[in-house]
């Protein structure tokens, strides 16, 4: 299964996420953002969207809000937004 094991900060509400098979993409939340949720909401703060941190293999922040390693890959694939490692 592919897992996250980096993430950097980009542009505002975006990350630019490395997997575990050597593939990169940006990632944007604004979309996530929209959802308006409890845990979707401090997300809009840049200070608190620079929380985000990686554990075992997901995209998670401190208020428990995760997102898998392996549904970021298939989402940035899907809208041809994975660059994938030359072999």
């Amino acid at each position: 299964m592919i897992e996250l094991i980096r993430i950097a900060p980009a542009e505002a509400r975006a990350l630019d996420l490395t997997f575990s098979d050597g593939s990169t993409g940006r990632w944007q939340a604004d979309a996530v953002i929209a959802r308006e949720t409890v845990l979707t909401r401090p997300l809009a703060d840049p200070g608190y969207f620079a929380r985000a941190f990686v554990e075992a293999g997901a995209l998670a922040w401190p208020n428990g809000l995760e997102f898998s390693g392996h549904a970021l890959h298939a989402k940035l694939a899907r809208a041809g937004k994975l660059v994938r490692k030359a072999a």
